[in-house]
């Protein structure tokens, strides 16, 4: 019978993250300068990142190693377990076997050190004393405010409104790592109150709070501004997941049938998801993948594939993503992390050329799957992964119906422990459902994308 934890020893810790750029059948289009229409350079992107970060950003090499500064702290935590879900597939009666990556072994209680932990070295490398951020549920600015404590950095979080307000303990654990956090948008940024002026009762959103932040990084040139997702840097940074996820199932003489993983920004699905590209592009393997997004906030099924910024504002280069329109404001969802406008340049770029699936799923469905998951594993899944597992549910249950034995492989990218009034909310039916057929949704995203820049 497989092992319950299917567990790396140390010594194993990948010590390269894999660039899912070298191997992409077709090319990826260009990020660009919002006022020249040019593909950025590096000067373009001084101003808010490090050069090694820029460099890894546009890089065409197959594989980039993991410094060993940075090894030194993953080894807090990695390599994350790899659970083989039995009480799961009991529960379901189904013929599957699924299998889940836990990141919720991490410092912060989710996959985000994988890339704050880099970020942070690379920009206290460089001379930098500070960075700014954005949050949505609170795991990335959790992340971020652990890892410059490690490396004597000041940090400061823009928190969206919505998940400052439903999660206030997230803004305490930050604080407990140093950081300085506020609810965005905030009248301490010009972007902040232009907002406030608009809508005074605002609940914000990432590209807000992306904004502000940026607003503050380019102001001082002792400040740098991190990214939690979107970005390619960011993705390759989380390929740590895959990459050990690849180990583990080696070691059981297992390969996946189906991947599926949660998707607001990219960085958790990339993360899992790029390794088992490259080994299917190879011939290696043939798994089904499937990214899993809010029926809320529908930027893959619904969006549409254009240049857009990643902010509110409009002070981001432009990237050619599926969005819903820089200035849509989600409805303020318990997953808080899965509420941007866009998604990743990559996943929207391999979604588009057929490599990927993707599904939208309403979040009392991911949360009747997180407690189904909570009694069955004993884990309480934080509402992102929920989606995820919904899917992976859904697919066992298919199973089930036809008799196959296909292996699912997912990530349950964080714990929800800090997530408990989402939770109560569904347990009280409190919970209400925004999906797509609702015509003010639809309104609201077309009316956003009215304002896409022109190229």
């Amino acid at each position: 019978m497989t092992p319950t934890k299917i567990l790396l020893p140390e010594d194993e810790l990948p010590t390269r993250w894999y660039n899912v750029l070298h191997d992409l059948p077709t090319p990826a289009p260009p990020v660009l300068h919002p006022g020249t229409g040019q593909p950025v350079g590096p000067d373009d992107l001084a101003p808010l990142f490090p050069m090694d970060l820029i460099l890894q950003e546009v890089s065409q090499e197959q594989y980039v190693d993991i410094p060993g500064e940075v090894l030194d702290v993953y080894r807090l935590w990695r390599p994350s377990p790899l659970y083989r879900a039995h009480r799961l597939e009991k529960a379901l009666d189904t013929p599957a076997r699924i299998y889940y990556k836990y990141e919720g072994v991490s410092p912060a209680g989710s996959h985000k050190p994988n890339t704050a932990v880099p970020q942070a070295y690379y920009n206290a490398k460089s001379g930098v004393r500070k960075l700014t951020t954005e949050t949505g549920a609170g795991q990335w600015g959790t992340a971020l405010a652990f890892a410059c404590a490690q490396y004597g950095l000041d940090c400061e979080v823009w928190q969206v409104r919505a998940s400052y307000d439903q999660k206030p303990y997230r803004r305490t654990m930050m604080e407990v790592f140093g950081a300085t956090v506020h609810p965005s948008p905030s009248d301490l940024t010009e972007s902040g109150r232009k907002i406030l002026a608009e809508n005074p009762d605002s609940t914000g959103s990432l590209g807000i709070a992306i904004s502000e932040a940026v607003e503050m990084a380019v102001a001082d040139p002792d400040v740098h501004y991190a990214l939690g997702s979107v970005l390619n840097h960011v993705l390759l940074h989380q390929t740590i997941i895959g990459e050990e996820a690849l180990m583990q199932l080696a070691m059981v003489g297992e390969t996946p049938d189906v991947l599926v993983g949660c998707t607001g920004g990219g960085s958790n699905f990339g993360g899992l998801a790029f390794p088992f590209l490259r080994e299917k592009w190879a011939g290696r393997m043939s798994p089904v993948v499937r990214a899993v997004e809010p029926a809320a906030c529908p930027s893959l099924t619904q969006g549409t594939y254009a240049y857009d910024f990643g902010d509110t504002i409009g002070m981001t280069p432009l990237m050619k993503m599926h969005t819903l329109g820089h200035d849509f404001v989600p409805d303020p969802i318990h997953a808080g992390g899965l509420r941007y406008h866009g998604m990743s340049p990559l996943i929207s770029h391999l979604y588009e050329t057929g490599e990927i699936e993707a599904i939208a799923k309403p979040q009392s469905e991911c949360f009747a799957a997180g407690v189904l998951f909570a009694r069955s594993e004993g884990i309480v899944p934080a509402p992102e992964p929920t989606h995820a597992l919904a899917a992976a549910i859904e697919e066992a249950q298919r199973c089930k119906e036809s008799g196959e034995s296909k292996v699912i492989l997912t990530a349950l990218c964080g714990h929800g422990h800090l997530d408990l009034a989402a939770y109560d909310a569904y347990l009280s039916g409190a919970m209400t459902d925004r999906a797509w057929d609702d015509a003010d949704l639809q309104a609201s995203v077309a009316a956003a994308l009215e304002k896409l820049p022109a190229v």
